[in-house]
């Protein structure tokens, strides 16, 4: 349950009222406390006086950022607001989402806490907007102008250009006219973005953004990727990994992209079956049981990749267990489906044995997708889709 503090009246007043073109930034955070004071510096000597603003810091620490947050807003002329997460769902991209669900500004700036983003191109962005009139102002580290220099290191480099690569092999038309997708510093119209349909996992949250909701117009600006001011980067192979499951959700958003992708699951899943069946009748196993059991190896590989690269966002609808042992029904229901259905396609349409394989296989996968969907993971009628509390404390500095 949120717990959210008693505000000052004159707060509440400035954040329920924006005047024209008032800007949230909205600042991620996770054990940054030695960047924060710094980052509240800049804002404050970057940001004009006649561009009203406030900064909502989402908080995922484990250290005292919230505190030294807390000390240093004392000296900020603009309102700051702290928003700490205990469970941090959906990790730096949920933040951001909590983050754009608090703003009341027209503008939204997100940007990082390391102070590698520098706010004095805050009121560019929020600019370059209003002539453009576009919904997303993406700050670019690659047109003419920008510079990734404060990328440490040769392999962050070049997992950020492959990074960057992949996605727009991935989104061709969805990413059109964003040179750098992997950008964290951007700005959107509240109005441009429903938080709602946004599925954020890990930290690149402008992909979620252009993908789900991208807004019909898209402009950038350069800017030059600075040193980290404190502290160490929070990218790690996790995120990576993260980070690929995020594209590999996203991609196969769309019914037939799933049947893809639920196909080429499927394919992979023949080497565990192969390996388990060698091993068991070398082991001296009869090859009936045998397969029978290696069977089982397959279907649970294939059960893990479709947990994690197609359907989880869907998994909160059932309990693990519910939807492995369907799953596992539906595939092993599969083998027995398949061979009546070969000798019906042999006996009543006079198909050969090859033909009427290749048939049966392609209407038991079809069949399989189909209750995969419908009895797996589509959510249960009558009930509603529940929600995650990330238990939030909200407090205005």
């Amino acid at each position: 349950m949120s717990q959210e503090s008693t505000v000052p009246a004159e707060v509440v007043e400035t954040a329920e009222i924006p005047e024209p073109g008032a800007v949230t930034i909205v600042v991620p955070t996770f054990n940054e406390s030695a960047n924060v004071r710094q980052l509240l510096h800049q804002i404050t000597e970057a940001v004009p006086a006649r561009l009203p603003c406030e900064v909502v810091f989402v908080d995922d620490s484990t250290d005292d950022t919230p505190q030294v947050i807390e000390k240093a807003a004392q000296d900020c002329p603009f309102p700051v607001t702290v928003l700490h997460r205990e469970e941090p769902v959906g990790g730096l991209g949920g933040a951001v989402v909590e983050g754009l669900k608090a703003a009341t500004s027209d503008w939204i700036v997100v940007m990082d806490g390391d102070c590698q983003h520098p706010p004095s191109l805050v009121p560019d962005l929020v600019a370059t907007g209003e002539r453009a009139n576009a919904g997303l102002v993406v700050a670019s580290r690659y047109i003419k102008g920008g510079s990734r220099a404060g990328l440490a290191g040769s392999y962050r480099v070049a997992v950020s250009r492959g990074a960057t690569w992949l996605t727009k092999a991935l989104f061709p038309r969805r990413l059109h006219g964003i040179s750098d997708p992997m950008s964290g510093f951007f700005a959107i119209r509240r109005s441009a973005v429903t938080a709602e349909v946004l599925q954020p996992l890990g930290y690149k949250i402008l992909l979620e953004l252009a993908v789900r909701s991208r807004p019909r117009r898209v402009t950038e600006v350069p800017f030059v990727f600075q040193d980290r001011f404190a502290g160490e980067s929070k990218s790690t192979a996790q995120e990576g990994f993260r980070f690929l499951r995020h594209l590999a959700g996203l991609r196969t958003a769309s019914p037939a992209a799933r049947m893809v992708g639920f196909g080429l699951i499927g394919l992979t899943g023949f080497l565990p079956n192969l390996l388990g069946l060698w091993g068991l009748t070398a082991a001296g196993m009869h090859y009936v049981p045998a397969e029978i059991l290696a069977n089982q190896l397959g279907v649970a590989w294939n059960f893990v990749l479709i947990e994690h690269l197609l359907f989880r966002e869907r998994r909160r609808h059932r309990r693990w267990w519910d939807r492995a042992g369907r799953f596992a029904l539906l595939a092993n229901a599969d083998l027995v489906l398949r061979i009546p259905l070969i000798a019906l396609f042999v006996h009543q349409l006079d198909l050969g044995v090859l033909s009427a394989t290749a048939l049966a296989l392609v209407t038991t996968f079809v069949l399989r997708f189909a209750g995969t969907e419908a009895l797996v993971y589509l959510p249960r009628r009558g009930r509603e889709k529940p929600v995650r509390d990330s238990r939030t404390a909200r407090r205005a500095v």
